[in-house]
């Protein structure tokens, strides 16, 4: 659960300091007041992309932090970050110049382990993301999401990508003589201007250590040698003088026990500055002021950073780079005799992916038939009295590809007798909207926290009750921030946000208060269209909704 969200110079906030509890928190308030830059700041602090743009005017960075409680984190993910604690602290920056910082816990942290830990915590449905549902191409990505075979989904990814390497081979190896030939030529180039150079993996870390001992060499040499005999060689030199105070202490000790533990420090101490004085001696002794071995080793250095610009960035990578021009130059001069065994191999691996692709397919049968029960039995309440859903999943064994062969259709029917067609075809805006609002509760059945922003798009009257009455049933067990204009959905909060704007002469600032008792009846009232006159029909109203919700006239 998110308890509690920081934000500083972020769009038009200045400073926001906002706790939630569990259930349903709903932020309502006037169009263009800034309800979605509070969800907006959720996302970036998650992971999402940052913009230096967003930077409010006049601020150098943005910041946003959030706390989570661990409860509802699967086990793995805790043990993963060390959460031991009841909560933990995500945190994220970003300046003018679009450097960013992102911190776990107050460590450091990658923008993308923000957004890994991210996905166990939060899912988010945006203002329009319900339009994905009218394209075909987003079924399978939600139906594998529901189905969780990620394992074999990789799996066929990986065998589409050998398969399509071999095929590459193969392309090559059918090439006209005159294209094999220029490609020859350019790999034979690239290979000798790798091995003209010869280098080796290790050689990158020794040049980086060695060449700024040598191109300071002088400098080294001559502070080395005055350290040394200030330590060693002096006149009255530090060891000297060390001694002499340690066989003094020595001598004190034998009359006075409660300094032997002195004594042995300064013994220790005479130790460290004998043993520095001697690696100094070691140190001087290796330095080289050789012209000619500097002049050597900054050529050397200066190849292989040309080398790796080429084909790096490391130097692992060129000699990786090296390995694959041998085998393409192999395979182009014996393409004759390969083509044959490379079709073969061709066919070993199409065989191997349509095997797994057909045990996908098999898996997606399944999860179709649960998903289309499962989504049916969510959306049946939200105003369709005979609504069917299928997700039909059809196999193409000609058309493999990286998710398979597999093509994902949602058909759906909202009226009796009307036949099953495609979604995009038939449904409407706040037809798409409900079913939306059942898949995100069918596939994120174990996101501690649910966002929606505007998930009412296009609907209204009786089945804004009835989604507001789903929003609260999807909020028991878990927390939804919901952004909306409806006071049927507003209603039903457990807890209440109102989201003002307010302009000054050279600054626009963004308010965010809890709403309870009069002032959460107020509010209903406003967005029902009417005044918050408690004689006002849309008062009046507004206590109404309140009291079907379970809660009296505006107070919790």
């Amino acid at each position: 659960m998110l308890t509690k969200l920081s934000i500083q110079n972020f769009a038009i906030i200045s400073r926001l300091e906002l706790s939630f509890g569990p259930g349903l928190n709903v932020f309502s308030g006037e169009t263009g007041a800034g309800k979605s830059i509070v969800i907006e700041a959720l996302g970036f602090v998650l992971g999402a992309r940052g913009d230096a743009d967003t930077i409010k005017d006049g601020a150098q960075k943005m910041s946003v932090s959030a706390v989570f409680s661990t409860d509802m984190l699967p086990q793995e993910v805790r043990a993963a970050h060390h959460f031991t604690a009841p909560d933990f602290t995500l945190s994220r920056e970003l300046d003018r110049k679009g450097k960013g910082k992102a911190f776990i816990n107050g460590k450091p942290a990658t923008v993308s382990a923000l957004a890994q830990l991210g996905r166990h915590l939060v899912d988010f449905h945006g203002q329009h993301e319900h339009q994905s549902l009218l394209h075909s191409s987003v079924h399978l990505a939600l139906l594998d999401k529901f189905a969780k075979q990620d394992a074999l989904v990789q799996k066929v990814r990986a065998s589409y990508d050998k398969m399509q390497a071999v095929q590459a081979r193969l392309n090559e190896a059918a090439l006209s003589e005159q294209e094999k030939a220029r490609l020859r030529d350019m790999c034979a180039y690239q290979l000798k201007e790798i091995e003209d150079v010869r280098p080796t993996q290790e050689e990158d870390d020794q040049l980086e250590q060695t060449l700024p001992k040598m191109k300071h060499s002088g400098k080294l040499l001559e502070l080395a040698e005055t350290a040394y005999n200030d330590l060693y060689e002096g006149e009255g030199s530090a060891t000297e003088r060390a001694g002499k105070a340690a066989r003094c202490l020595e001598d004190m000790a034998e009359l006075d026990d409660s300094l032997a533990e002195l004594s042995q420090n300064l013994n220790s101490a005479l130790a460290a500055l004998e043993d520095a004085a001697n690696t100094l001696a070691t140190y001087k002794d290796d330095i080289s002021i050789d012209p000619q071995t500097l002049d050597d080793m900054l050529a050397r250095h200066e190849k292989l950073k040309r080398l790796k610009g080429k084909y790096g960035p490391t130097l692992q990578d060129v000699l990786k780079t090296a390995a694959d021009l041998k085998a393409r130059l192999h395979a182009l001069e014996h393409s004759d005799e390969a083509e044959q065994a490379l079709r073969e191999e061709l066919e070993k691996e199409r065989k191997v992916l349509l095997k797994l692709a057909l045990e996908l397919h098999d898996k997606r049968l399944e999860a179709a038939e649960k998903l289309s029960a499962l989504l049916t039995e969510q959306i049946r309440p939200l105003g369709f009295n005979a609504v069917r859903f299928r997700a039909c999943v059809e196999m193409d064994e000609e058309n493999l590809g990286p998710t398979g062969a597999d093509k994902v259709e949602f058909l759906f029917s909202p009226n009796p007798g009307q036949a099953l067609r495609p979604l995009k075809n038939i449904a409407s805006g706040g037809e798409i909207s409900r079913v939306m609002l059942g898949l995100k509760t069918v596939l994120a059945s174990t996101v501690p926290v649910m966002v929606f922003d505007e998930v009412d798009a296009g609907i209204g009257g009786e089945t804004a009750v009835l989604v507001g009455e789903k929003l609260k049933g999807v909020s028991a067990g878990r927390q939804v921030l919901c952004v909306t204009h409806l006071a049927q959905v507003a209603a039903q909060a457990d807890e209440n946000f109102h989201v003002a704007k307010s302009a000054r002469k050279d600054s626009t600032e963004v308010s965010i208060t809890p709403l309870t008792g009069p002032a959460l009846t107020a509010e209903i009232a406003r967005m029902l269209g009417g005044h918050a006159d408690p004689k006002s029909a849309a008062y009046i109203h507004a206590q109404e909704l309140l009291a079907q919700a379970g809660r009296s006239a505006g107070a919790k």
